[in-house]
């Protein structure tokens, strides 16, 4: 095994700790304070220092040491999932933490690791249009923060975290970039829809339970939004549902998919759109099968065009084969 260590800055290190933890090839983590100020000056090395003394402005950085496994993943992956955890824009202030020791930071044992933050910086920064504020600098000193502090929501699960994991598994999960798909104007709608998927997408209608196209197809394949072809849910996440539509346990990206408030029966549903075409598409529920994750689709085959999976190559859907099931023996 080979290992390697590195050290990173990102808010309140409680949250950023138990996130590093859970990301694969990481081997163990520990949270202390790097860098810091003594009688003025940057980074000059101290004996210890306490919680107290970073709350009121030593200088250090909340930092957690990350030590993994080289043969298993690469420090390039290490900081792709460091940058889900922060705003890199944000300068001393992290969620609802503001203050020095709250600064964003990668903290290098080597040239080598400093070159490969350097990359990865600057390929960030072509994702925002504000300057990126995450230091990258040598480490020179870690100094461990005390017992209480290491590993604070293993021990207390319910503590204080700034960290969205739902948000960022939502991220990690997108797949489809929206801009490779076109809504059809309301024209092209009158011309190509038939009149139950016109009024399905654009009126909000509910097309019949057990008397539509997909509520029992269990066939391989792609389910796209048949507005702007953008893909919406896999065979692989069908189940049937007694509801007498296709119900489905998740969409293949999540980011896909808006949601919103429905009051139109007198009581609150979740209404779901497709992102690019804005098409009426169904509601979600969360009684679907537990071993399926819990949630239920629940969809008007009017609102989708099914793309069998071996038709799915010559569509210009193939980057999505990985996502529908192999055919059954």
């Amino acid at each position: 095994m080979k290992k390697e260590t590195i050290y990173l800055a990102g808010g309140c290190f409680w949250g950023t700790e138990k996130y590093m933890e859970m990301v694969p090839g990481v081997l163990s983590t520990r949270v202390g304070y790097a860098l810091g100020k003594k009688d003025g000056v940057e980074q000059k090395v101290w004996d210890s220092v306490t919680y107290e003394e970073v709350c009121n402005h030593s200088g250090h950085a909340e930092t957690v040491e990350v030590v993994f496994d080289a043969d298993e993943t690469t420090l390039k992956k290490i900081l792709q999932e460091y940058f889900y955890t922060i705003d890199p824009t944000s300068l001393g202030r992290q969620g609802a933490d503001f203050g020095i020791q709250y600064r964003t930071g990668i903290y290098s044992l080597t040239e080598e690791q400093q070159k490969v933050a350097a990359e990865a910086l600057e390929q960030l920064q072509t994702k925002y249009d504000r300057p990126v504020v995450v230091e990258n600098l040598p480490l020179l000193q870690f100094i461990p923060a005390e017992e209480y502090h290491q590993k604070y929501l293993t021990k207390n699960p319910g503590g204080y975290c700034h960290i969205n994991f739902a948000k960022i598994e939502k991220e990690k999960a997108r797949c489809i970039n929206p801009e490779d798909y076109k809504v059809m104007t309301k024209e092209e709608m009158r011309e190509n829809l038939t009149e139950m998927q016109y009024n399905v997408t654009q009126q909000n209608a509910t097309e019949p339970p057990f008397q539509n196209e997909f509520w029992d197809k269990e066939t391989p394949g792609l389910y796209v939004d048949i507005t702007s072809g953008e893909p919406m849910f896999s065979s692989k996440d069908k189940f049937i549902s007694a509801c007498g539509w296709p119900a489905f346990a998740k969409p293949i990206d999540p980011n896909a998919i808006n949601e919103y408030n429905d009051l139109s029966l007198n009581r609150i549903r979740t209404e779901v759109r497709s992102r690019v075409g804005n098409a009426h598409l169904g509601h979600v529920f969360d009684d679907g099968p537990a071993e399926l994750g819990g949630m239920r689709y629940c969809i008007n085959s009017a609102a989708l065009r099914f793309i069998p999976k071996e038709d799915m190559e010559k569509e210009g859907y193939g980057a999505f084969l990985p996502y529908v099931e192999e055919e059954k023996q």
